[in-house]
């Protein structure tokens, strides 16, 4: 590679000339896979004599070249990659880090050290040995940018592995212990002080930085034995605190204004000398929040820590806050945030808490209160820019690295924790702004106010304080609605929506009417963000009947109104307000309901059309050579589009409860007779039409984080209409398409839509058998892509489950492909559920045609449908082995057809135990009523959920807030908590998914040795012929069905986890409506009349027990009236 041509065509890509520039960037590309290439772009990067922009173009392309190719799946490619030659990747591996440590500017420095994270995520340490190595030697030289290089090499390495597997556990304690040493010894020369260190202040802030950020990452998810040495901990434990009190020199200052300083690498080396010694407290040394499966490694630390160590911490902090709160000193944001994050962990622990416990109140009145004022750029931005304000105003409290969302969760914290002796001071204090008369500023009161809209749900459940928030509202709240400052009327209006979402009880009725008419005539304020507080507000009083009731004369203006300020804003929240509107009036506004959905479509089509321009005016403007693509920032119109198809799935389950309905024609499928009525608003099928543009829009556009919520309407439309209109067969064709490209990952969202289209559009699989086709593609893939893992596997049978149950007799062809596919993952996956799955499957092809599928099994494996009965029964004789009432009544079902088939159809190998298929059946049946109780169960559980949800605040006040009432004489001891709690339950969750997964391998591991030791007893034709027949766990089906009763041989792992694999509600399927009493009797009947020898054969050889059993099953009496004989051909 010519290094002097290369150096030009880049240089042209800087060229004026349109053409000029084309041409050199499209020749760059076609040489960029040629042998030396890379080590080219090496020797321009490192060339002093060259323009800094050409180094740099190169050094972008370098990145990109590396990041895109350097590892390429072998199994997964993508088009736009191509293998790097192994003399580059050696090259480059050579000359990195000495090109890094001469990087002439930051922005080349930038794209080298992302060259580095791409080797070092691929290649170390196994196929780069000597790296480590290397570091250490360059972190002890004397020139400071070779230093300043090891760092950054350094860095990278801690990075890539700070969450580490295993094997990573290993290695990385061994580099800790032989750098940590060197740069801790370093950091404490750079840290300025009286001496003279070895660079200036600002430049020695650089260093420190990364050096703490390289030590955050060590302990992001462990702290090594050598980390919690006394030695290490002084030794880090002191440069942490040296670089949180460093000061400036005097006269000097940083540049730039204080946005600028927040990006300082000055405060950057505070920010990480603070969020480590956090992390050192919250995640090691806090007793309370370890949890009980990590105390064995860090009880002792902990205990150590929080009395000897996080004292001084605390001390640290408070001097720098004193100085702070003084004004003798500047704290950036974030640093403010971590201080009020760390001042938050002190509350729990006994041993902190006494420590915070005098300055608490101190925190609250001069640290946290301030925080919470509106200042003069957030004034300018609710005048100046009002739609970014709503934007910002919405999520500020989301915000992790603001100091106001800090104040407000120390202030939540303090008040939940410690309540008994910190909430009464706290609202006193509040009480105390709000009372100073004409003393108090707008910007006091506003922060005020902002306190009791944080501590609403506190403060609502508190007996003492709830019955005293009427006169608070009347005295303090109400006549801000006519404050001249628009920030106030907006505050106003979140007070009142925050505690009427916690139930506030208005005893005057003139005080309540005057509440929500305040609401109702600031949703006509000048100011939009007020209008949207007032619409968000009003929506938190809908659970009042009189508020209710009022709203009504005005119904119409209301909802125009917020269809209005969502269109103005796009944000998710006025969406959310939307549904409540709609749930709460349903009688007044189903019969709008498709003008209703008309407009949401309108606003959904509209966002999403924004959202595309934006990021295809992106990719248009892009040069891939010199720039990325830049951050689109797309994430809140995506949460409105969110938004939007919530509220429509709110107005379709407003359906629901309708009782002037119409019949819609009965379909019978699958040959079961079963009939799937249906009742339909004729509004429905309207909105049908309105709503499956907006699905054709979302998936064409193809943006991933909306795929689930358009197959979610596709599955509720299905459903709700129980048809498939021609309109929306083009879906499932554009779903298929997907799944083969962008969407592979999402089968799971899209299967109940695709069963919903075999369940209720059948006729359209047989007129155009394409459709079946792409069922068959998609199910083979999920069974056989690399991609996709056994919980896609199992949503593959489910969907061949629905093509089996609704097809049959429509393909036969597929049968092979499916039992052979089936058979395959059914031999090679340990997951019980998935064996259960594919047990299912083949269940559903003997279901299916019982004939063919024999032939198929044997076809397949000498002695293939043995095997499998083997199998089935061992199943169906453990009381563990079909654990929902689908497994059961499928086997019913099948067992049934099987009766009917002509005994020359059956094996050989099968007319042993074939009399003793009324036997299998009755032991089916003796599981079945405590399968249906479980799943009843289920089913209430649910139901119990969904109505839970309407008391989602009382509860969460009930739970979240249990502190305020905590026992007076532990109000100072140590806090367990729902929190602590979680992380326990995360812990041993962890545990326990560690040892059924050792157990697992141990298992594939014993059954390895013992098949190996097998085969080499016997001749290799004899070992391949019987792979599965020496399962010790497969009864003989013919003993099994015998004896009728219960086997306790099949496999105990496997039969533990198969009883907690829960029923699919999810997916309807024609066998749910099935009643296998009904179809068992009518089967024997038939039996008995078509084929009095058989039907004599299959009842004679019943036990005693048996017999009993089969009267009461004859004896069974359904719920509800039976379905009408089911009329299934013979096979």
């Amino acid at each position: 590679m010519d290094v002097h041509t290369l150096t030009t065509l880049f240089a042209t890509t800087f060229s004026g000339d349109t053409n000029q520039r084309r041409a050199a960037e499209l020749e760059v590309r076609r040489i960029s896979t040629h042998e030396g290439m890379l080590a080219a772009l090496m020797q321009i990067i490192g060339n002093n004599a060259l323009d800094l922009s050409i180094r740099q173009a190169c050094a972008v392309f370098l990145k990109n070249r590396l990041a895109r190719s350097y590892h390429i799946d072998p199994t997964d490619p993508k088009p736009d990659q191509s293998p790097i030659p192994p003399t580059d990747r050696l090259a480059v591996k050579q000359h990195i880090v000495p090109l890094l440590i001469a990087a002439p500017s930051r922005p080349i420095r930038v794209q080298l050290t992302a060259c580095i994270k791409t080797l070092v995520t691929n290649d170390f340490p196994e196929d780069w040995p000597d790296l480590m190595n290397v570091v250490v030697k360059l972190l002890s030289s004397d020139d400071l940018a070779t230093v300043y290089g090891a760092l950054l090499v350094n860095l990278e390495i801690f990075k890539s592995y700070r969450y580490r597997t295993p094997k990573e556990e290993k290695l990385m304690p061994k580099i800790i212990k032989k750098t940590f040493p060197i740069l801790v010894g370093l950091g404490q020369k750079l840290v300025p002080t009286q001496g003279l260190p070895p660079l200036p202040p600002l430049e020695a802030a650089e260093f420190l930085h990364v050096i703490l950020k390289t030590y955050k990452c060590s302990i992001a998810s462990t702290l090594s034995k050598h980390q919690q040495t006394h030695d290490s901990i002084v030794a880090w434990g002191t440069l942490l605190f040296q670089v949180v009190n460093m000061q400036l020199p005097a006269g000097a200052t940083l540049p730039g204004d204080k946005d600028d300083w927040e990006k300082h690498a000055w405060w950057k080396a505070k920010k990480w000398a603070l969020g480590t010694l956090n992390r050192l407290f919250e995640r090691y040394g806090n007793p309370t929040h370890i949890p009980k499966a990590l105390q064995k490694d860090y009880k002792n630390f902990a205990d150590h820590f929080v009395t000897a160590f996080a004292p001084e911490i605390f001390k640290q902090y408070l001097q720098q806050i004193e100085l702070y709160i003084g004004g003798q000193a500047w704290i950036s944001n974030k640093c403010l945030n971590l201080m009020f994050n760390f001042f938050g962990s002190c509350i729990k622990p006994k041993a902190t808490w006494l420590l915070l416990k005098p300055h608490a109140q101190t925190l609250v009145a001069r640290l946290a209160f301030p925080q919470l004022r509106f200042d003069a750029e957030k004034a300018e931005l609710f005048e100046g820019d009002p739609v970014e304000y709503v934007r910002f105003a919405i999520s500020e409290f989301e915000d992790y690295n603001s100091p106001r969302s800090a104040a407000v969760g120390f202030l939540l914290n303090l008040a939940t924790t410690r309540g008994k002796t910190e909430f009464m001071g706290i609202l006193n204090f509040i009480n105390s702004v709000l009372n100073a008369g004409a003393a108090v500023t707008p910007e006091d009161k506003y922060a005020a106010l902002t306190m009791i809209v944080a501590l609403a749900a506190v403060i609502m459940r508190n007996t003492e304080v709830r019955p005293a928030m009427e006169a608070f509202c009347v005295n303090h709240v109400l006549p801000e609605f006519a404050s001249p400052i628009g920030l106030m009327r907006e505050v106003s209006c979140q007070v009142i929506g925050n505690l009427s979402s916690y139930k506030l009880e208005w005893k005057d009725p003139k005080n309540h009417e005057a509440s929500f008419r305040a609401l109702v005539a600031a949703m006509d304020d000048p100011a939009l963000p007020v209008r949207v507080q007032a619409a968000i507000s009003l929506g938190e009083t809908l659970h009042d009947d009189a508020v209710k009731q009022a709203l009504l004369p005005g119904l119409e203006k209301i909802m125009q109104d917020l269809f209005k300020l969502a269109d103005e804003t796009d944000i998710d929240q006025l969406s959310e307000t939307l549904e409540g509107f709609i749930e709460e009036f349903k009688d007044q506004l189903l019969p709008v309901s498709p003008q209703i959905i008309a407009r949401l479509c309108q606003s959904y089509l509209r966002v999403l059309g924004e959202q595309s321009a934006k990021v295809e005016n992106a990719e248009a403007n892009e040069d891939d050579l010199n720039n990325n693509l830049s951050d689109l920032d797309t994430d809140d119109k995506t949460f409105a589009l969110m938004g939007i198809t919530k509220t429509i799935q709110t107005v379709l389950g407003c359906f629901d409860e309708l009782e002037e309905l119409e019949d819609v024609s009965k379909a019978v499928a699958g040959g079961l007779g079963v009939q799937h009525p249906r009742r339909v608003n004729p509004a429905i099928l309207q909105i049908q039409d309105e709503i499956i543009p907006i699905i054709d829009a979302t998936l064409k556009t193809q943006v991933l984080e909306l795929y689930d919520t358009a197959w979610e309407l596709v599955d509720t439309l299905t459903y709700r209409t129980r048809r498939i209109v021609p309109a929306m067969w083009p879906i499932f064709k554009l779903t298929y398409d997907l799944f083969k490209t962008t969407a592979v990952d999402y089968l799971e969202e899209m299967l109940p839509g695709m069963c919903n289209f075999l369940l209720f559009g059948s006729e359209g699989f047989i007129q155009n058998p394409d459709y079946t086709r792409m069922a068959l593609e998609i199910f083979v893939a999920a069974l056989t892509d690399d991609h996709l893992g056994d919980h896609d596997a199992v949503n593959g049978f489910k969907l061949i489950e629905s093509v089996l149950l609704n097809l049959k007799g429509h393909i036969d062809q597929a049968i092979p492909t499916i039992i052979n596919a089936t058979l395959t993952k059914y031999s090679t996956t340990e997951n019980p559920s998935l064996k259960l799955a594919a047990l299912d499957t083949l269940v559903i092809t003997l279901f299916y045609n019982p004939a063919l599928a024999l032939r198929t099994l044997d076809a397949a494996h000498p002695n293939g449908s043995r095997e499998f009965f083997d199998k089935w029964f061992t199943a169906m004789n453990s009381t563990k082995g079909l654990p929902r009432v689908h497994d059961k009544k499928l086997t019913i079902l099948t067992l049934c057809e099987l009766l009917k088939m002509n005994l020359s159809d059956v094996p050989a190998s099968l007319k042993e135990g074939w009399n003793g298929l009324v036997a299998g059946i009755l032991s089916v049946f003796k599981g079945l009523p405590e399968a249906e109780q479980k799943k009843q169960e289920l089913l209430q559980s649910y139901e119990d959920t969904d109505d839970e949800e309407g008391d989602d605040d009382e509860n969460d006040m009930d739970e979240d807030f249990a502190g305020i009432d905590d026992d007076e004489d532990n109000e100072d001891g140590d806090v367990y908590d729902d929190e602590t709690a979680y992380l326990d339950m995360l812990a041993e969750e962890g545990a326990k998914l560690r040892a059924q997964q050792a157990k697992r391998v141990a298992k594939a591991q014993r059954k390895a040795a013992e098949e190996a030791k097998a085969d080499g007893s016997k001749p290799a034709a004899a070992a391949a012929a019987n792979n599965d027949d020496d399962d010790p766990d497969d009864s003989d089906y013919s003993e099994a069905i015998g004896s009728g009763a219960d086997s306790d041989d099949s496999d105990d792992e496997d039969d533990s986890d198969n009883e907690s694999v829960n029923e699919d509600l999810s997916i309807e399927t024609i066998v749910d409506d099935v009643d296998a009493y009904e179809y068992f009797k009518q089967t024997l009947a038939g039996l008995q009349n078509s084929n009095p020898q058989v039907y004599q054969a299959v009842t004679t050889s019943l036990t005693v027990e048996q017999q009993t059993a089969l009267m009461e099953v004859m004896a069974h009496q359904p719920e509800s009236a039976a379905i009408e004989a089911p009329t299934v051909p013979s096979s």
